[in-house]
């Protein structure tokens, strides 16, 4: 698994939001994409997952992706385990769901329609479904966005065993989340 950038640049809507931009990520790596609202994190992420083009310079991905991204992409009339087994089934990862389900602390919410979840209730379940997929590149788009300091820490945790496992994440986030050891990226 791995993602390069070479000399990328992103644009939206004409606009260059950043140039030249090139970093390795390998097994067990994070990047760290930081900067205030506005200025590409979420166009990187998208160009990164490969559902934008850069408008200059190569982008590689070796295996499979999984992106969080703003939208939990979650039915809001299903109960919070059949919305997530939506995606494992696609995914072919059901036997991973009940771990991720745990893993961020949701499993007692099985049953609750997903209307009826707390925003940082359905950011953990976003982030179940990125856990559960079993890709090894995880992309992270605010991940932390309506995270209370609990969820923070089993959002942390998720990603340091992913990692461990030799998974590797580019967090895009104006706000800390903690990544031993990893790349920064100031846009």
């Amino acid at each position: 698994m791995t993602l390069t950038f070479t000399e990328v640049t992103g644009a939206r809507g004409g606009r260059v939001l950043f140039a030249g931009l090139s970093f390795a990520l390998g097994p067990g790596g994070a990047l760290w994409v930081q900067g205030p609202n506005g200025v590409g994190k979420s166009t990187l992420v998208r160009i990164a997952a490969g559902l934008l083009p850069p408008a200059a310079g190569s982008v590689a991905r070796g295996g499979a992706v999984s992106m969080l991204a703003e939208a939990a992409a979650l039915d809001a009339q299903l109960p919070l385990a059949q919305a997530l087994g939506f995606w494992a089934r696609l995914d072919g990862t059901r036997d991973r769901l009940p771990s991720a389900m745990a893993a961020m602390g949701i499993d007692p919410l099985a049953d609750v329609p997903v209307r009826m979840l707390s925003t940082g209730q359905k950011r953990r379940a976003a982030i179940a479904r990125v856990v559960a997929s079993g890709a090894p590149l995880w992309l992270l788009d605010e991940p932390a966005n309506g995270l209370d300091t609990a969820s923070l820490d089993l959002l942390e945790a998720a990603i340091a065993a992913h990692r461990a496992g030799g998974g590797a994440v580019l967090v895009a986030s104006h706000v800390a989340v903690a990544l031993p050891d990893a790349q920064v990226l100031a846009l």
